[in-house]
């Protein structure tokens, strides 16, 4: 399966996108609402210049208290942003998240930041195309 094909099957809530200089409590207000696990940094809203998870915002509390929320996404996001195509392979961009030890991948398109994809969403499509095979297996199996 292609990323194209998980985002479609995503439906379209689009990217969540914060600026620099946004505080982190916003932040976390804006993934608490959305039910999100990720929001990206983007000062044009096309382009990632950073990505900052629940995680990033955890490991903070949990070191520095609650006056993290206070300090800008900036200072906790994750500069280096790994992307993918739509085009890509779900497996590939499964492995590169694993090996990353990172759960959400932007994905690009012409330049511009047109979905994204996480862990969970390369798994899920990973299971449906087991399924699909394995199906096609019994039916020929079977004789159908």
């Amino acid at each position: 399966m292609l990323v194209h094909q998980i985002l479609k099957s995503k439906g379209s809530k689009g990217v969540f996108t914060v600026k620099p200089g946004t505080l982190v409590a916003e932040a976390a207000k804006q993934l608490a609402e959305k039910r999100i696990g990720t929001v990206i940094v983007s000062a044009n809203g096309e382009t990632p210049d950073g990505i900052l998870s629940e995680r990033d915002i955890v490991r903070e509390l949990g070191q520095r208290g609650a006056g993290c929320l206070s300090d800008r996404v900036d200072d906790y996001m994750t500069s280096k942003v790994l992307t993918c195509s739509p085009d890509d392979d779900a497996v590939s961009v499964m492995e590169r998240m694993t090996e990353g030890r990172f759960r959400h991948m932007p994905v690009m398109a012409d330049g511009k930041l047109i979905g994204l994809v996480s862990l969970g969403d390369t798994v899920k499509a990973r299971l449906s195309e087991l399924a699909m095979e394995k199906d096609a297996l019994e039916g020929m199996i079977m004789g159908h």
